[in-house]
């Protein structure tokens, strides 16, 4: 497979200011507010079950428009193959099968905002996988974003360090998304989002088809198919492929700190249908959207929010602590 470096002119096409910050947060806004439909339909279909069928309807969706599009962006490296493309998509949707499988086995055995909470712990596994990667650090105010971030998943969790097995399942899933997370931001640099959206749900489905036959999918009831609908749809298909662009333009550290904000979603949603944080939740809560502040926060203060979307794809190789 091609080196993750460069990919295109650090001019092209580049979007306004925090449009990509503000995909991500869309993108995160459709995770976490079907936490509790896909909970629900873990009642009746196996974990890799609705993987199967979520994906396969995601990966319905997006073809026709992936066939249209291309695999490669405009103005990428030359060099690139179709092998890379294929090579680099297989090992994406690898990861984030395990990811997924990970996170399913955990929410049939802890509860929506618990799931929804450790997950996020990506925000420490995602800058430590690039600095190992790319051996370089990520900015300072990163980092304490992400410790801020840890504080905040700490007191959502209610200030215990206790985990059950749905949440040790949970944990090793936020590992896999955050090498996911890391995987999506190099990948984004080089080939289309929804081209790649596409092969890596075709993978996620193709892996999940044997384990099904073993294990078996459960029932299929009409909450099931409303589950796999609307996630597949909105989630797999949209919020994916939203994610994957807004990648293109934000570091991997930070993308996963503007991520958090999905666990907020999903606290909100577990409190519209009744479940209750606690005073240290809530606390947690607004400890946690204070760490996608301060990620954001040199690139507000010091006015250079083009400069950062547009020198991210030209400044893999050295990116200095701003």
């Amino acid at each position: 497979m091609a080196r993750l470096t460069s990919a295109e002119p650090a001019t092209w096409n580049a979007p306004r200011p925090f449009v990509p910050e503000l995909a991500l947060i869309g993108s995160t806004v459709a995770y976490g507010a079907t936490f509790k439909i896909v909970q629900t339909a873990l009642e009746d279909v196996s974990a890799v079950g609705f993987i199967l069928l979520r994906f396969a309807v995601g990966a319905a969706v997006l073809m026709p428009f992936a066939f249209r599009r291309g695999w490669r962006r405009r103005a990428a490296d030359p060099r690139l193959t179709v092998r890379d493309f294929a090579l680099g998509a297989a090992l994406f949707g690898v990861v984030g099968f395990a990811g997924y499988w990970l996170q399913n086995l955990g929410l049939q055995r802890t509860s929506t905002s618990n799931s929804a909470f450790i997950t996020g712990l990506f925000v420490v596994f995602t800058p430590v996988i690039e600095t190992v990667v790319t051996r370089r650090r990520p900015p300072s105010n990163v980092l304490l974003a992400v410790g801020i971030s840890v504080l905040g998943l700490y007191l959502l969790e209610g200030g215990t360090l206790q985990l059950g097995a749905g949440d040790t399942f949970t944990l090793g899933c936020a590992f896999m998304f955050g090498l996911w997370i890391f995987l999506g931001g190099q990948l984004s640099q080089r080939f289309d989002p929804v081209a790649l959206t596409t092969v890596q749900l075709l993978i996620f489905t193709a892996l999940a088809i044997p384990v099904v036959v073993v294990s078996g999918l459960g029932s299929i009831t009409g909450r099931v198919v409303l589950a796999a609908v609307v996630t597949g749809v909105f989630c797999s298909a949209g919020a994916f492929t939203l994610q994957l662009w807004g990648q293109r333009w934000v570091e991997p550290s930070r993308a996963a700190v503007i991520l958090q904000f999905e666990p907020i979603v999903a606290g909100a949603v577990g409190y519209a249908v009744g479940e209750r944080l606690g005073t240290l939740g809530y606390v947690g809560s607004v400890v946690l959207f204070s760490g996608i502040v301060i990620a954001e926060s040199r690139v507000w203060r010091s006015g250079r929010g083009r400069a950062r979307l547009t020198d991210r794809s030209s400044t893999t190789e050295n990116h200095p602590d701003d």
